[in-house]
């Protein structure tokens, strides 16, 4: 194999998954997240960070952004009411947030956010959850509003 070719190998990679070791796969052949029991909530068999909550809130880990530094990645949210949204994250210098995919009755939305903390600890994922949290309450808000009632 070329340079060239391992350089494009090492490109596609990707980055690391947080799965969580205690979730319980359907499937004896496959982790969580890909065969998720009957009934799971979305975002099963990933990593919830039980340290990183703000007002009720809590981060949860799909890119894994402890065992490799990343600049972007993918995570969600869980509400105090135990419903999700995601996220789709880069950091920058400003802070901001944009509808990916909308509100639906499984989730309130996949959002794509920047964050201003380099996602390197559970500290500045603490800090960039409470930056985005006013806007994510809304649409939160919103979801309830259309589809925790029926």
């Amino acid at each position: 194999m070329s340079e060239e070719d391992e350089s494009a190998m090492e490109k596609r990679q990707g980055r690391p998954m947080a799965a969580d070791p205690t979730a319980v796969s359907a499937s004896p052949n496959a982790l969580a997240f890909v065969t998720p029991p009957p009934r799971a909530l979305v975002y099963y068999g990933f990593q919830v960070l039980d340290d990183v909550v703000v007002d009720g809130f809590t981060f949860g880990m799909i890119t894994d952004f402890e065992a490799e530094p990343c600049a972007e990645g993918d995570a969600f949210v869980i509400a105090p009411d135990n419903s999700r949204a995601g996220l789709v994250w880069e950091v920058g210098e400003t802070m901001s947030i944009a509808e990916v995919l909308p509100i639906e009755a499984g989730r309130w939305g996949v959002w794509a956010v920047t964050f201003p903390f380099a996602m390197e600890s559970r500290e500045n994922a603490r800090r960039n959850l409470e930056l985005i949290l006013p806007e994510l309450k809304l649409k939160w808000e919103e979801w309830r509003e259309d589809f925790s009632k029926k």
